[in-house]
């Protein structure tokens, strides 16, 4: 018996949705998902720096490189927990290579101080790059030289081995946009117009461009 129209529908429709989901089962199993782990000083800077590139999936402020277990921010900040503020870049590797998130790194913060970035002082504020394996290792050594070389200055960026990454608390996560109101030193502001506020008062934008001039990927962010 031949099919009618109204048989024939139904199973038009199936085999659409079968090759909409297979379509997208293959576009999932093509982004290929890895994660980066640095240290540029305030967090926040970072995550918002970071989440505006390409190709970037997510990033989640946290602490990294020290020895206490699931550490708070005054802790860290307090200093003797060995913990830098870091954040966990998640990005698609087929949109953009670990090499180009190490050289935007680079010339987003001020590779040449030891002490900390920016107003930021203290062991928890400096910069570092933490590698998981061996093919990370090399790369970031390779961006460290290159950008030594650019800058012409000496980089004492640390290459680290990675750490237990510690996401930091819900309230430091998206705080560049966050609408919530908070009292801050400049008066009752949202977080993310305390953020901006911090931002230009630190001199982190300055700082950066005196260093990298129109290199810097960021400064004005």
């Amino acid at each position: 018996m031949l099919a009618t129209f109204k048989d024939i529908k139904p199973m038009l429709l199936a085999v659409a949705i079968a090759l909409g989901i297979a379509a997208e089962c293959n576009e999932a199993r093509a982004a290929d998902m890895q994660t980066a782990v640095v240290a540029g000083g305030c967090f926040w800077c970072v995550e918002a720096d970071f989440e505006k590139v390409k190709g970037v999936a997510e990033v989640v402020s946290g602490y990294t490189g020290g020895t206490v277990a699931n550490p708070t921010y005054k802790q860290v900040t307090r200093g003797g927990t060995g913990h830098y503020e870091a954040v966990q870049i998640t990005y698609d590797a087929g949109v953009i290579g670990y090499d180009q998130i190490l050289s935007l790194f680079f010339r987003s913060v001020d590779p040449t101080d030891t002490g900390g970035q920016f107003c930021d002082r203290g062991d928890s504020y400096r910069t570092a790059v933490f590698v998981s394996d061996p093919a990370q290792k090399r790369a970031a050594e390779a961006a460290k030289d290159r950008a030594e070389a650019e800058l012409g200055q000496r980089i004492v960026t640390p290459i680290l081995p990675a750490a237990a990454f510690y996401p930091a608390e819900d309230y430091h996560q998206d705080y560049y946009k966050s609408t919530d109101r908070v009292v801050t030193r400049f008066g009752v502001k949202t977080r993310a117009e305390a953020y901006r506020l911090y931002r230009q008062a630190c001199g982190r934008d300055a700082r950066v461009r005196a260093l990298w001039g129109d290199r810097a990927p960021f400064a004005g962010s």
